[in-house]
């Protein structure tokens, strides 16, 4: 065998595996993202104690799927060239309070945008320091209106898959066990809603949910949505968000976390690289 056709031959082999190892950087960069969370962590413990998870649990699922996370508790960020550098903005357990805020938050998602919220962020309840003075985000955009009312203590829940093939709940069982939470009930039945989609609710098995102590804070019946997406943007709704926390014992130390759910964790991953890896 001539050393021109050994040569070539290297240099074919040399070719095809530098064109895989290009192909494969590639594929890889053109699937990272990147994701912002927006949050404020002043106002309740429960709240303070699930943003700092949520810092942690983030940064480690995107070194793991290929995504980087970064937050900011500057709400000024929220404006057009900021959001630009993001595929998914999160809010974590507040909402903008700014006119120039909300304009570029709405602008960003009526062109594309993506956004995760969690419990706090969709609360709003006429008179409060949280009241209902943004018609977009809490009627068209959530469909959820004001804040109804909630359990107490925050307690863990069976939840039911309402939309078996949804890219959130791919791979997901019929029902899921939720780590403990503070559930919201809401002022519209989201049912109701053509373009909202809901997609996990309580399941009656959790009945009665809450421990009390007042009466109307341990649900007996009802429908509760608890996660959605409205089809007319790229979001989706968690209602999890509210750590349970010592606050009888006076030690206010974390009882529970959010992230203790593998099931409920699958769906925040889903979610995730759905919005970000979508067009």
């Amino acid at each position: 065998m001539s050393k021109l056709f050994l040569n070539t031959r290297t240099c074919l082999c040399l070719f095809l595996i530098l064109n895989v190892s290009l192909i494969a950087n590639s594929q890889k960069a053109n699937s990272s993202f990147k994701i912002i969370a927006f949050y404020t962590a002043k106002n309740d413990l429960a709240h303070i104690d699930f943003v700092r998870e949520a810092h942690q649990w983030f940064k480690q699922q995107g070194e793991k799927y290929n995504f980087q996370y970064d937050s900011t508790n500057n709400w000024n960020n929220l404006n057009l060239g900021f959001l630009s550098q993001y595929k998914v903005v999160l809010f974590l357990d507040t909402r903008p309070e700014d006119t120039a805020q909300r304009t570029a938050f709405q602008h960003y998602m009526e062109n594309g945008g993506g956004w995760i919220g969690f419990h706090f962020s969709a609360f709003a309840l006429t008179p409060s320091a949280f009241p209902q003075n943004w018609d977009w985000y809490h009627n068209q955009f959530l469909g959820s209106g004001e804040y109804g009312s909630n359990t107490w203590r925050p307690t863990s829940a069976i939840l039911k898959v309402e939309a078996k093939k949804h890219p959130v709940t791919k791979g997901l069982p019929a029902k899921i066990t939720a780590a403990p939470n503070e559930w919201y009930r809401w002022q519209n039945d989201l049912r109701q809603n053509k373009d909202i989609k809901i997609l996990l609710s309580i399941d009656p098995s959790s009945f009665p949910l809450g421990t009390g102590p007042k009466p109307h804070e341990i649900w007996h019946e009802g429908y509760y949505p608890v996660v959605w997406t409205n089809t007319k943007y790229r979001m989706v709704y968690f209602n999890m968000g509210h750590n349970d926390m010592d606050y009888e014992g006076k030690t206010n130390k974390p009882l529970s976390s959010t992230f203790s759910s593998e099931h409920q964790n699958k769906l925040l991953i889903n979610s995730i690289l759905w919005l970000g890896r979508s067009k």
